[in-house]
C-alpha cells in the first residue's frame, strides 16, 4: 500500500487534474484507490461527481473515526473518494485547538490503508496546515509543475518545506515520487526552456511524460469523469495512462527497497 500527495503551493498548475486522473488510471489498471480531496476548493470531489453532503475531509480532520464510513463509490470501478467542502476552509483554524493538528489526517486514514493499493491525497494550494497534515500522512509525493517562467522558483520554496518536514520530528519517511510537467506545449519556447531546467536540475526525479495542454482534458471535470471516460482516445487520456504506468514502475521500486 502506498501513500501519495499530491503538492504544489502554486495553483492552477494542474495539481487537482493530475490527482483526479492518476487515481482513475491507476483504477483502472485493477488497482484498487482512494482519492482523497484535501482541498477547500472540492475540484477534485466536482470531477469525480461526488457527493459534497455525506462525510468529508472536514469531518474526518475533526473526528478520525468518521473515516470508516466515508468513502464513496465513483463511475470508475475500484477507485472511491472522499469529497472536500467549503467547511475545510475553516478547518486550519479550528485545527489549532487540537492536539496533534499534524497528523489527524494520517490517524483517519490509518485504518484504510489496507482496504487499498493506493490512497492519492490533492493538498490544498498552499503550505499551511492542511497540507502539512497531508505532507505528514504521505508515504511520498508528487509535485505537478506548469511550464511556465515562475516554476522553479515555486518548485524551491516547496523543495524546502518538504525537506524541513522529512528532516524534523513529522515524517522523516517521506520522499519524492518524482515532478510530472503539467500543461506542456511543446510549441511554445518557454514551454520546452522550463521543461529542460527542471529535468537538468532535478534529473531522474521529473517522470519521462509530460501532461500535454489539452481542451478535453479541461473539458472532463465539468462532466464529472476523469479523462479516460469522458474521451478514451484523447492526449490526456494517452498522458495519463503514460504517468500511471510510471508511478506502479515507481512504487513497485519502492516496494522491493523496503523488503530488502
Amino acid at each position: 500500500m502506498l501513500t501519495i500527495g499530491f503538492v504544489n503551493q502554486k495553483g492552477g498548475v494542474g495539481k487537482t487534474t493530475t490527482a483526479v486522473n492518476l487515481a482513475a488510471c491507476l483504477a483502472a489498471a485493477g488497482h484498487s484507490t482512494l482519492l482523497v480531496d484535501a482541498d477547500p476548493q472540492a475540484n477534485a470531489s466536482s470531477a469525480l461527481a461526488a457527493d459534497r453532503t455525506a462525510t468529508t475531509t472536514y469531518q474526518l480532520l475533526l473526528d478520525p473515526s468518521t473515516a470508516q464510513n466515508a468513502a464513496q463509490t465513483t463511475a470508475v470501478e475500484k477507485l472511491a473518494i472522499i469529497p472536500s467542502s467549503s467547511d475545510l476552509y475553516g478547518a486550519e483554524l479550528e485545527l489549532l485547538e487540537l492536539e496533534n493538528r499534524e497528523f489527524r489526517l494520517k490517524s483517519a486514514l490509518e485504518p484504510l490503508k489496507k482496504e487499498y493499493e493506493y490512497i492519492l491525497i490533492d493538498a490544498p494550494p498552499s503550505l499551511g496546515l492542511l497540507t502539512l497534515n497531508v505532507l505528514a500522512t504521505c508515504d511520498q509525493v508528487i509535485i505537478p509543475v506548469q511550464s511556465e517562467y515562475y516554476a522553479l522558483e515555486g518548485l524551491s520554496m516547496l523543495m524546502q518545506t518538504i525537506d524541513r518536514v522529512k528532516n524534523g520530528s513529522i515524517n522523516p519517511n517521506l520522499e519524492i515520487m518524482g515532478i510530472v510537467m503539467t500543461m506542456y506545449d511543446s510549441r511554445l519556447n518557454i514551454a520546452q526552456q522550463v521543461d529542460t531546467n527542471v529535468r537538468e536540475f532535478y534529473g531522474d526525479k521529473v517522470f519521462k511524460t509530460q501532461i500535454q495542454r489539452s481542451v478535453r482534458l479541461a473539458e472532463a471535470p465539468s462532466h464529472g469523469k476523469p479523462i479516460i471516460l469522458y474521451d478514451f482516445r484523447s492526449m490526456g487520456t494517452r498522458n495519463y495512462i503514460s504517468l500511471a504506468e510510471e508511478v506502479i514502475g515507481a512504487a513497485k521500486k519502492a516496494s522491493a527497497g523496503t523488503r530488502a
